[in-house]
This record gives C-alpha cells, structure tokens and sequence, in this order.
C-alpha cells in the first residue's frame, strides 16, 4: 500500500498528487480541498488541474521551471494541513433531479434491488433520498461519478451487457450512481432515468456539475416525468447553492 498523501511524475510535464489507493470519502475530499487551494495559488506555471476520485493531476509548463521546483512547492502545500479534514471547497451545488425509477424507462431497478438485498420500495427509498457528491468527471464528456451509497449498493457488475442506455440513465456503480451523458453500452445496471442533461450548449455554464457538487434523485411518476421539458434547461433539475 503506497503511503499517501504522494506525488508521482506523469509524463514529459504533469504530475499527479495521490490522497488513496481506493475511494473513499477523506480522499476525496482532500482531494477536492487540495484542487481548489492549488488553484487559488494561481502558479503560472500551472496550465491546468483535473480530478479523479482520489487524486488531482497538476499539468505544468516546464519552459521556465524544473519538475524537481514543482514537485517541492506541492509538498510545501500539502504540508500546511491535514487535507483529509479539510473543509469542503466553497461555491458548491445542490441539485435536485426528478427521477423514474424502474418502468420500461429504467428496466433494472427490481433486479439491482434483489441483488442488494432490498425490495424495489425499499430501493427507491434509499436511492431516492440519498445525497451523494460529484466525485469525479470522466470516461465520457461531462459523466459524473456520484457517492456514496450505503455498503447494501457494493454490488457485482451485472454478467451481460446492455447495448445501450439512453441519455439521463441514472445506474448503479460499486456504492456510486452514474448519469449517463449519452447513449452508451454498460455493464451497470440502469435503475433510474432522468431528463437532466450535464451538457448544455446554449446554457451560460455549459456544463453543470463540477467535482464537489451534490445531487439528490426524487422519485417521480412516469405521467410527470412525459411532460418535462427540456430543451433549454438541464432536465427539470433545480439548484441551490450549499456553500
């Protein structure tokens, strides 16, 4: 097990600051707290920073600093306090999105509530007033990872494949929901369908969530779910800012 916090070199110009070896919570919330002080620091040999769930990669322009300078002054940073404790980064959201569960819309929702050993009541319950983070964007544009849930939602990929689910699927992931961007295949299972859509081009902020954001999933009947509009929104979906 590699001791953490630690910084690896990644490539020609990048590195990588490392809060875990697995996800869990105080990682990703230090490196949630580590991202936005670094980005406060405003170095200008920093050209950019990105998340993973456990991780921020530091992208540097080497013209006029040496990696080793670069590495020094991360350390310097992640000296100054214990970043698994460190509050939460300002100017989050809150977003509440209606959503479907099961029906012919989210097919998998009785068999992923079997799985966890829960009746399909019951897995709406849970699923639908559980209030989980953006811990990371990644494997298609603007797909977030959220969590996580209780340890009942650690369950086993499915055996097969689904073709495709459609854009707005809401499906299960080891203890984390995923919404889906775009029609894409998946070994998860779909559970939930919503109208949101993280990408909106004519929206001022083109994409909506942000790593550290917050999402909550309310249940909604399929007659309500027919009549959202949402050309020019993202989904119905309502925001209010929690810090």
């Amino acid at each position: 097990m590699t001791e953490t916090p630690c910084i690896r070199r990644v490539g020609l110009s990048g590195l990588l600051v490392s809060f875990g070896d697995a996800m869990s919570e105080p990682a990703n919330r230090a490196a949630l707290a580590f991202r936005a002080v670094l980005e406060a620091e405003v170095w200008p040999e920093v050209t950019e920073t990105m998340m993973s769930l456990v991780s921020v990669f530091v992208a540097v322009d080497l013209v006029d600093v040496s990696a080793d300078e670069i590495e020094e002054r991360l350390r310097a940073l992640l000296a100054r306090q214990d970043w698994y404790a460190a509050p939460l980064p300002k100017g989050r959201t809150l977003w509440h999105v209606p959503t479907v569960y099961g029906t012919d819309l989210a097919p998998q929702l009785e068999e992923a509530a079997s799985v966890a050993g829960l009746d399909p009541d019951e897995a709406i319950a849970q699923l639908s007033t559980a209030r989980v983070r953006v811990l990371t964007i990644g494997f298609a544009p603007g797909q977030p990872y959220l969590g996580e849930l209780p340890e009942v939602w650690n369950i086993p990929r499915q055996q097969g494949l689904t073709k495709s689910v459609p854009s707005g699927a809401l499906v299960t992931a080891i203890r984390q929901l995923i919404i889906f961007t775009a029609p894409t295949p998946t070994g998860w299972r779909h559970v939930g369908q919503t109208a949101f859509r993280n990408f909106n081009q004519l929206a001022e902020d083109p994409f909506a969530l942000v790593p550290g954001d917050e999402l909550i999933f309310p249940a909604m009947d399929r007659p309500a779910f027919d009549k959202l509009v949402a050309k020019h929104s993202y989904g119905a979906a309502e925001r209010e800012a929690i810090s």
